[in-house]
């Protein structure tokens, strides 16, 4: 068995618990992506992976230095070559060759994408470049959830030194651990202090800096709970404390993966410190060899996915995403989101057998061999990149010179107005040409990009110029969430007597239920104010959508500009 090479070379234990642990959060990761409502959270699960690394690796240098009274740099980075480099070039092969033979697959990226995949600097190139986790439109980069191996290799990369430093000065544990968990809290408040609320999250979502509390907290418990020295006799009350201790600790992500969504202020100022130290929890309670629960999770079903996890994690994402239309607007197919996770556990198993095993576990002898292989596959890799043509995608309608007739009525319902005013981001600009021809006289304020936190000021800005009448449409949402309070913050600031239309968002990113969950509640509580479903009218009408799935062409901007006329009656309609 690999496990027991392992053992046999490292002198550890395994711990199968803690494959089961990986198994949960890889499916977590998976359900996030296939946008299954049950599992908002389930982008939580790398943070559990960042745990359980920041403890495996931390507990394998300290373990050696105990032993050897050394850290052998060497050994340790090549067996982290071995273990995930090539399966990862395997993959980023595999996707450059599909983007350059299907057609359709290509998104314009992809050549960036490659180098700082194969050199590990995913994050940071997405950061630097504004490439948002959350917010891009186009098709996605089927390599874009590679950051967080970045992290975890900028991690593999200068952790040792720290170790060794940390080691030779500061001989005490608790000295050790106290640094260890300074940093942890360095980093916990760089996160909280860079986001803000309503605005883009990648940059703290994405960051080294703003990330590695996790791993450090994972690394912080390697130190107070070394596994080579947990004894399976253990007191029959400590033993239920354990199991307590840590299901607790399975409980808490198990909800935060079911209740929190990657929006929320909660999860950054706070929120993944908990996941954090629930996750430490867990993987003190599974890396003991008395628990109880450590069996469960041992159990051979979640054993196999989880030795497979690393497999899955690499091939789950750019399955999702090439194998997915465009444009849906269908909601959830089961039966392909059933035919994907197949397909991903199949190739991942394909991959840890034939791709992954036979290069772990050889011999040091084997290592240049693996270097020169990997090697030239990141070149060759690396080469047809750069040969990819970029595709043009539209970032949002271009005006069309058309007659439309409105497809519905003025309802009696609707108010009159003295003045429609309608803001809003690219879609409502999409729509601008249609609602003019619907309602002469409309002022329409829309721009490119435009997000919640921007309309106060264009609110401002159009009342210091006459311009806001007395009936208000507002779009937003297209390019992320917003909080409760931000958008009764925005309807205070129009006054009282101000009639408010607000539309809701069809947008295939995670963000969509978010926003119309936000607005569908503000408005039944906010006095004077309509909510325009434009998210089920637009249901199973791919037509109304250029390929992007988000903006409009020219048929679905008029039913959408239809849609927001009928609300409202001006002057000269009485």
């Amino acid at each position: 068995m690999p496990e027991k090479l392992e053992k046999e070379k490292h002198q550890g234990r395994y711990m199968a618990g803690l494959d089961g642990l990986r198994a949960l959060a890889v499916l977590a990761v998976m359900a996030y992506h296939l946008h299954f409502k049950w599992a908002p959270g389930g982008l939580l699960g790398v943070g559990v992976f960042f745990v359980l690394s920041g403890y495996l690796i931390t507990d394998i240098l300290a373990s050696q230095w105990e032993r050897d009274g050394k850290l052998n740099l060497r050994d340790f980075w090549m067996r982290r070559v071995r273990r995930l480099l090539p399966a990862m070039l395997f993959l980023v092969l595999v996707v450059v060759l599909w983007v350059l033979f299907v057609p359709g697959s290509q998104p314009s990226s992809l050549a960036g994408d490659v180098w700082a995949s194969v050199l590990y600097i995913n994050n940071w190139w997405l950061v630097f470049h504004h490439v948002s986790y959350f917010e891009s439109f186009g098709p996605p980069s089927p390599l874009g959830h590679l950051w967080s191996l970045a992290v975890e290799e900028q991690f593999y990369l200068l952790w040792p030194f720290l170790v060794a430093l940390c080691v030779k000065f500061v001989p005490s544990r608790a000295w050790r651990t106290a640094l260890v968990l300074l940093g942890a809290v360095a980093s916990a408040v760089a996160m909280a202090l860079l986001y803000e609320p309503g605005v883009d999250p990648s940059r703290v979502y994405y960051g080294t800096d703003t990330r590695a509390f996790a791993l450090l907290i994972g690394a912080a418990l390697a130190w107070v709970w070394p596994s080579a020295k947990l004894q399976e006799s253990l007191a029959k009350k400590a033993r239920v404390s354990l199991d307590l201790a840590g299901g607790a600790g399975l409980l808490v992500i198990l909800l935060m993966v079911w209740l929190t969504n990657q929006y929320q202020t909660f999860l950054y100022r706070g929120g993944f410190v908990l996941l954090s130290v629930a996750t430490a929890m867990v993987v003190a309670m599974l890396a003991h060899p008395a628990s109880r629960l450590a069996n469960v999770l041992g159990a051979q079903p979640l054993r196999w996915l989880g030795v497979r996890s690393y497999g899955m994690y690499l091939w789950h994402y750019p399955i999702i995403v090439l194998t997915s239309p465009a444009v849906d607007t269908g909601g959830l197919d089961v039966w392909r989101s059933l035919l994907q996770v197949a397909l991903t556990i199949g190739i991942a198993a394909l991959s840890y057998e034939f791709v992954e095993k036979p290069i772990r576990y050889r011999t040091a002898s084997y290592n240049k061999i693996v270097v020169a292989a990997c090697t030239v596959v990141a070149l060759g890799v690396s080469g047809g990149a750069m040969a990819l043509p970029a595709p043009q995608i539209p970032t949002h309608a271009v005006p069309v010179t058309v007659t439309p007739e409105p497809s519905a009525t003025t309802s009696s319902a609707s108010p009159t107005c003295h003045g429609v005013t309608a803001m809003g981001d690219s879609v409502m600009l999409d729509a601008e040409p249609f609602l003019k021809e619907f309602l002469p006289g409309i002022v329409v304020d829309a721009q490119v990009g435009r997000q919640m936190v921007q309309l106060p000021d264009v609110v401002e800005r159009l009342k210091s110029e006459g311009k806001l009448g007395s009936c208000v449409m507002i779009q937003t949402g297209t390019n992320g969430p917003f909080t409760q309070d931000q958008l009764v913050a925005l309807l205070d600031s129009l006054g009282p007597d101000r009639q408010i239309v607000l539309v809701n968002t069809r947008v295939p990113r995670p963000w969509e239920s978010v926003v119309n969950s936000t607005l569908q509640e503000v408005a039944a509580s906010y006095p004077h104010t309509t909510l325009v479903d434009w998210y089920g009218n637009s249901a199973g009408k791919d037509s109304y959508f250029y390929p992007d799935g988000v903006h409009l062409n020219p048929e679905g901007a008029q039913v959408y500009a239809s849609l927001l006329s009928v609300e409202v009656t001006t002057d000269k309609e009485r």
